[in-house]
């Protein structure tokens, strides 16, 4: 047995993030520090998933709108949410509830409409002092399958061909003379 070199070969020198912190954020390479400690000291599944979460590529945290989070956090009024990403406003929720949300980072719009309505955004080294072992929280995250994943390229070089095929261009509209040019049609010079 050959190495396929076509393919590229083996999978040589690809390190997981959980191995080497690949993140150049000082504050997301402290809490990741502080979670590991945390993990490993009081055996809290809570503490491990919140620190394989803050490993993850942006990709795989999405934002969740505050919509979705009232809606989970119904009934609900003692314990504090808990999102590893980014909490986003929801223009078509009229009335914002009274939450205790802990997450990386908050919209400006998010965070004045959850502090208006009484209650509180907090970082997640306020909410390891508060609760080491997650007790009163309910872990949360965004929807995976989201309508801007259809605008992300490949995660592969440029020099391949399929680096862009079947990415989802920006345009105005979808018709004849939109983005159908040069490089969209075999008829017009190239496509990919």
């Amino acid at each position: 047995m050959g190495i396929d070199l076509k393919a590229g070969g083996r999978r040589v020198g690809h390190k997981s993030s959980m191995k080497v912190v690949k993140t150049q954020d000082p504050y997301r390479r402290l809490l990741i520090k502080l979670y590991k400690f945390l993990a490993r000291r009081t055996d809290s599944k809570f503490c491990a998933t919140v620190l394989k979460r803050l490993h993850m590529s942006k990709l795989n945290q999405p934002p969740i709108g505050l919509a979705r989070l009232a809606k989970y956090m119904t009934n609900k009024d003692t314990k504090t949410a808990v999102i590893v990403g980014k909490v986003t406003d929801d223009v078509r929720m009229l009335e914002c509830p009274k939450l205790s949300v802990c997450a990386l980072s908050f919209s400006a719009s998010a965070r004045k409409r959850i502090e208006a309505a009484g209650g509180e955004c907090i970082t997640f080294d306020q909410l390891a002092l508060r609760a080491p072992k997650g007790s009163n929280t309910v872990l949360l995250r965004g929807p995976k399958s989201r309508s801007a994943l259809a605008h992300f390229g490949h995660s592969t070089s440029v020099n391949n061909p399929h680096t862009h095929t079947g990415v989802k261009p920006y345009v105005r509209s979808k018709g004849r003379k939109f983005e159908k040019a040069r490089g969209r049609r075999g008829s017009r010079g190239f496509k990919i």
